[in-house]
C-alpha cells in the first residue's frame, strides 16, 4: 500500500498532498510513512510534517506563488548569511510545494509557557529574549543589505502605501466590528495621515521582518530559530522591535520591556550610530501602528475567517493600548485616535475573549 492509499481515511487532502509526497520521493528516493497536518499561521499555507525512520521534514503547500518564491529566496539568503533559519531541502514552486528543515514543535511562546507561572518573566526567559534580540540586527543590517527586495510581494517597503493599508485594516476589520461608540470618520482619517506622515520620516533602509513575534521563533536545543519572514520588506528598525516587545499574548512586563529595549540598542549600535532619544520617540509610534495592524488581523482571522483562537489575543492587545496611552506624546496631537484607544482599553467586553 502506498502512502496516498494509507492516508485516504486520515481526513487529509490527498490531491493537495500528492505534489508534496512526489517531491519527498524524488528528493530522498523513499516514501514518507507518516504525514501530520500542523497548525498553520494566519496565511493560507498548509504545513505538514513528513517523516519515516530516516528523516523528518516540514512540507509546505502554498497557493500564492509570490509568497512561496519570497520565502524560499529569503530563506536561502538568510541561511547563507549564517542566520538560524530552516534549510530548504527541495522545492517545486510550479506545484506550490517545498521541503524544509524540521525545527521541532516549540515556538518561543510555547517554550515560555512551559516554564512561566502567571505573569512571571524569569531570568531564563529574559536570557532567551536577549538571544533573539542579538540576532535581530543581523537580519536588519547584515542580511538586509544583500536581500532581493524585488521579491517583496505585498509592499516593497513599509512606507506610505503599507501604512495606509494597515490603519484601514484596523478600521475595517476591528473598529467596524467591535467598536461601540460613534466615530468622526473624517477626523480619524486626518489622525491616520498625521501619524503616517510622522512615521514615514524615519529611516527605512533596513530589512523589516514584518511579523517578528514569539510564534514565529522556534526554540531548538535552547537556541532561537526564525520562520515566517516572507512578508518582509524595507522598513524602520523600530517596527520589528515593537512587534516582539508588544507581542500581545507574550504579555511581557514593562520592566522586562525596558530592559530588552535597551539591550537591543546595545546590539544594533555596532551596525549604526543610533540616537537613543530619537529612536525611542519613533518607537512608540511604530508600536501603535503595529498594534493596529495586529488588532485588524485578529478581527479578520477571528471573525471573517472563523479562526477563533486569534480572538484570544485581543485582551492582551487592549491591555497594551492601556499601558501605551500615557507613553507616546504624539497621541496628544491625535485626539480622535487617542479617544478610540482609550475607549477600547476601557471596554470590558474586549477583555473576555
Amino acid at each position: 500500500m502506498n502512502v496516498l492509499e494509507f492516508y485516504k481515511n486520515k481526513r487529509l487532502n490527498l490531491k493537495e498532498l500528492k505534489p508534496l509526497i512526489d517531491l519527498f520521493k524524488h528528493t530522498y528516493q523513499e516514501e514518507p510513512t507518516e504525514i501530520i497536518a500542523l497548525k498553520g499561521d494566519g496565511s493560507e499555507r498548509k504545513i505538514y510534517r513528513l517523516r519515516n525512520i530516516h528523516r523528518s521534514v516540514i512540507g509546505i503547500v502554498g497557493n500564492n506563488p509570490d509568497e512561496n518564491k519570497a520565502f524560499v529566496s529569503f530563506t536561502r539568503h538568510f541561511y547563507q548569511c549564517g542566520l538560524r533559519v530552516p534549510e530548504i531541502y527541495a522545492e517545486n514552486l510550479n506545484a506550490g510545494v517545498y521541503l524544509e528543515e524540521d525545527l521541532g514543535d516549540d515556538t518561543l511562546f510555547e517554550w515560555m509557557g512551559k516554564i512561566r507561572t502567571g505573569d512571571d518573566f524569569s531570568a531564563t526567559i529574559i536570557q532567551m529574549y536577549e538571544k533573539v534580540l542579538t540576532q535581530l540586527p543581523h537580519f536588519q543590517f547584515r542580511a538586509g543589505s544583500g536581500i532581493d527586495y524585488s521579491l517583496c510581494y505585498q509592499h516593497h517597503e513599509f512606507g506610505w502605501a503599507s501604512m495606509v493599508w494597515d490603519v484601514h485594516y484596523f478600521k475595517h476589520r476591528f473598529l467596524d466590528v467591535f467598536y461601540k461608540k460613534s466615530i468622526d470618520i473624517a477626523e480619524l482619517e486626518r489622525n491616520f495621515i498625521a501619524l503616517i506622515e510622522y512615521l514615514i520620516t524615519e529611516d527605512k533602509d533596513y530589512f523589516l521582518y514584518r511579523d517578528f513575534q514569539s510564534r514565529n521563533i522556534m526554540i531548538r536545543e535552547n537556541e532561537p530559530h526564525f520562520i515566517d519572514y516572507q512578508s518582509g520588506r524595507k522598513g524602520a528598525l523600530q517596527y520589528d522591535l515593537a512587534s516582539l516587545l508588544y507581542d500581545a499574548k507574550a504579555n511581557i512586563p514593562e520592566p522586562a520591556r525596558e530592559h530588552l529595549f535597551d539591550f537591543y540598542l546595545t546590539q544594533a549600535k555596532p551596525f549604526k550610530n543610533i540616537d537613543d532619544q530619537k529612536f525611542r520617540e519613533y518607537f512608540y509610534g511604530f508600536v501603535f501602528i503595529r498594534l493596529m495592524q495586529a488588532l485588524g488581523a485578529y478581527g479578520y482571522l477571528g471573525v471573517t475567517k472563523g479562526k477563533k483562537r486569534f480572538l484570544k489575543s485581543v485582551p492582551f492587545a487592549v491591555r497594551n493600548l492601556e499601558i501605551l496611552i500615557e507613553k507616546d506624546s504624539i497621541l496628544n496631537k491625535l485626539s480622535t485616535l487617542r479617544d478610540i484607544f482609550y475607549n477600547l482599553s476601557k471596554d470590558k467586553s474586549l477583555r473576555k475573549f
